[in-house]
């Protein structure tokens, strides 16, 4: 067994944790914000009213802002693989490099070269032209979250690929199956249309806060239509991906939707649950209610899981303990097969070393057999394999409470706006600039949900989180995290500020 410092892996977590949540501020806003973008200067183009053109030039800048901002956090993330993870890069970096390498080289570069054309072209390019590199903007930054989307649906659901026990790595076999991974459609899908209704509620927020103020309200009525519609359009296409995404996590990451769903005992015409207390007491194996209080829609998780009225979901005991009935597995026998998994792999390449081609050969054909749960060989107990139920139960119930309310927002503002009575709705404005807090909040609670309820893995199956770290000092991520905490902080503090003074100055500098 391999011997690993449980602060070491808590650290490395806890800074990646950080890293990313702190990136994903900026991604949603710049997806988001893109799309609005292009749709603002469509309309200018389609009407030839100068008054489109500075809507759409204010929105640029306030995307430049945080795109900027974007990048640096992203590089910094993408520099952890490498710093704190390099087991894991060398265990899967032949596959998971690869989306990295072609969102960088190919989307990104569509995304930069035609940011430059849509923020300093303007009456230096013809309008159609000028448009069509807003809208390419929009597509590379769409285009980079799908592969990026893509490396890590396949930690979630890896698929495409072979272990190659010769040099203990997972090495890429089928591209198109890493590329169209249903994981990564249903993660994607759900992902960017979420992301959409960020940059609407931003839109809806600095607008409401100029009708406060009594500003520029024209284009805050105009940006206000747009973004309503855009928002409740992507709110519904959000509804219809998550339920398709829930049913994927059903059908891939039985444990997660356990989690999700706080269920230790499995049923058959298993109940969604709408709002509960977990019980925060209960661990797996024991007697204990999951639940102080739940409430819950009969038969709706079956239908969600499996498609099906009646049939089982299986709960968090079946999986770590097994269920004969249902035919499922228990990580408890995955982990003794595991367990000889590793050890196949250790016999293989002592006798490699040792020149020693009949040993190396039983060895190989020994671990071939067990090869798929060599993960679980690496776990110490079967309740390793539970995520941290009550975080991811409550992180996915807070989204789904935020995307309800979300489009009753967007259709309040849609309904007075096209009545004309929205500035008589003075108690609307102040929802409207929270509802982007609202939705960020929602952002980072998917988040915590797909990667807290993955753990303990890495990849899911395959690679623990503590065997995937680099063999630093804890000390040391201590020291980094420390670092990044400030450095990420003082850049938030520039980036609120620059984007605030944009806001106050409104868009006077963006007349010809």
């Amino acid at each position: 067994m391999i011997d690993v410092d449980p602060s070491l892996v808590n650290w490395s977590r806890a800074q990646f944790a950080f890293t990313a949540m702190f990136h994903w501020i900026f991604v949603p806003l710049t997806l988001g914000l893109s799309v609005l973008c292009a749709f603002f200067e469509l309309i200018y183009l389609k009407t030839g009213n100068e008054e489109w053109k500075r809507i759409t030039r204010f929105w640029m800048t306030l995307f430049a802002i945080n795109f900027a901002c974007g990048i640096a956090t992203g590089i910094i993330l993408e520099f952890q693989f490498g710093t704190n993870w390099s087991n894991y890069s060398w265990m899967v970096g032949d596959i998971f490099a690869a989306p990295l390498a072609i969102e960088g080289l190919f989307a990104f570069f569509i995304e930069a070269g035609f940011f430059a054309v849509m923020f300093f072209g303007w009456n230096r390019v013809s309008k159609g032209f000028h448009c069509f590199s807003t809208c390419m903007v929009a597509v590379g930054s769409n285009l980079s979250a799908v592969w990026i989307l893509i490396a890590n649906a396949w930690m979630q659901n890896p698929v495409g690929m072979l272990f190659n026990a010769d040099s203990a790595r997972f090495e890429m076999n089928n591209f198109a199956e890493v590329v169209f991974n249903p994981v990564a459609i249903a993660k994607f899908t759900h992902t960017s249309s979420s992301c959409f209704v960020v940059g609407a509620t931003f839109v809806i927020a600095v607008s409401c806060w100029y009708l406060i103020k009594k500003r520029h309200v024209d284009m805050a009525r105009k940006s206000i239509v747009v973004a309503s519609v855009f928002g409740l359009v992507s709110s519904f296409f959000v509804a219809f991906t998550g339920d398709e995404s829930a049913y994927v996590i059903g059908q891939k990451q039985p444990m997660k939707l356990a989690a999700i769903e706080g269920l230790y005992k499995g049923e058959r015409g298993a109940g969604l649950v709408v709002f509960g207390i977990v019980n925060d007491k209960k661990v797996a194996g024991d007697a204990q209610d999951a639940f102080l209080f739940e409430v819950t829609i009969p038969q709706a998780l079956s239908v969600l899981a499996n498609r099906e009225l009646g049939s089982f979901v299986p709960g968090i005991d079946d999986l770590v303990y097994g269920n004969a009935e249902e035919n499922i597995m228990g990580v408890n026998t995955k982990m003794e097969k595991g367990k000889l998994a590793v050890a196949d792999l250790t016999a293989f390449k002592q006798a490699k070393k040792d020149k020693d081609a009949d040993a190396a050969e039983e060895a190989l054909a020994r671990f071939n057999v067990n090869e798929e749960f060599l993960g679980y060989g690496y776990l110490d107990t079967p309740e390793e394999a539970v995520p941290p139920v009550s975080l991811v139960f409550n992180s996915f119930h807070l989204m789904v409470v935020v995307g309800t309310f979300l489009p009753l927002i967007f259709g309040a503002f849609l309904f007075f706006s096209l009545k004309g009575t929205l500035m008589e709705k003075r108690w609307l404005l102040p929802v409207g600039i929270f509802s982007s807090v609202l939705a960020m909040l929602a952002q980072q609670a998917g988040w915590v949900t797909a990667e807290v309820g993955r753990q303990p893995w890495a990849i899911q199956g395959l690679m623990p989180v503590k065997i995937a770290t680099t063999n630093l000092s804890a000390t040391a991520v201590q020291v980094s995290f420390t670092a990044f905490a400030v450095v990420f902080s003082l850049l938030l503090i520039a980036e609120v500020s620059i984007m605030l003074k944009a806001i106050a100055a409104g868009p006077e500098g963006h007349r010809k």
